[in-house]
C-alpha cells in the first residue's frame, strides 16, 4: 500500500508561481500589508517573526531583523538584543502555549554554514516533541509535516499578544 504525503503549501515553490525578485526577507519586511499571506506572526521597528515556509517541525518560525545584512558581527547591538528578547518570548510561547517539550535555536551564518538564505541573517526557533524525527528524513530524504500549516500559523498568531506584547 502506498502512503501519500500532503504538503499543499509547497505548490508555489514547486511550480515557481510565487517568484520574489531579490531578498525574500526584505520583501516581507517591506510589505506589512501582506503579513497574513507571508505568515508573519509579529513585527516591530527592529525585527519581524515569520513562520518558516519549509519547516522542520510544526511551529518552526524565524526572527529576522529588518536590516539586510549577512554579517551578525556588524548588526547593531540594539537589534541583536531585540532578537534575543524575542527569542526568549518565542521559546516561552512554543513551550507554554504550543506544547513543545524542547526548542532548537539556530543561525547558519553564510552559505558554507548551511544558510538557505545566506544574504540576510535570521534566527530559527524549532519546537521539538518526543519522537518528532524518524527514518524518513534520513532514508527517504523527505520530511513529514504532520499537521496543517495554516492552522498552526493561526494558532501561534492567536498566542502572539500574550508573548510578544511590547
Amino acid at each position: 500500500m502506498m502512503d501519500y504525503l500532503y504538503a499543499p503549501w509547497r505548490t508555489a515553490y514547486i511550480t515557481n508561481e510565487e517568484k520574489i525578485e531579490g531578498c525574500v526577507f526584505c520583501h516581507i519586511s517591506a510589505h506589512p500589508e501582506l503579513d497574513d499571506k507571508h505568515h508573519v506572526l509579529y513585527r516591530d521597528e527592529s525585527c519581524f517573526v515569520v513562520m518558516n515556509r519549509y519547516p522542520y517541525t510544526p511551529g518552526h518560525f524565524m526572527i529576522i531583523p529588518h536590516t539586510h545584512t549577512d554579517a551578525l558581527e556588524t548588526l547593531d547591538s540594539a537589534v541583536w538584543l531585540r532578537i534575543s528578547a524575542l527569542a526568549q518570548r518565542g521559546v516561552a510561547m512554543l513551550k507554554e502555549g504550543f506544547g513543545a517539550e524542547g526548542v532548537n535555536l539556530g543561525m547558519n551564518l553564510g552559505a558554507a554554514a548551511g544558510a538557505g538564505i545566506a544574504e540576510h541573517i535570521h534566527l530559527h526557533l524549532v519546537p521539538r516533541f518526543p519522537r518528532d524525527t524518524n527514518f524518513i528524513t534520513t532514508i527517504g530524504h523527505a520530511r513529514v509535516y504532520s499537521t496543517d500549516f495554516q492552522r498552526v500559523y493561526e494558532k501561534l498568531k492567536a498566542m502572539v499578544p500574550g508573548y510578544f506584547a511590547l
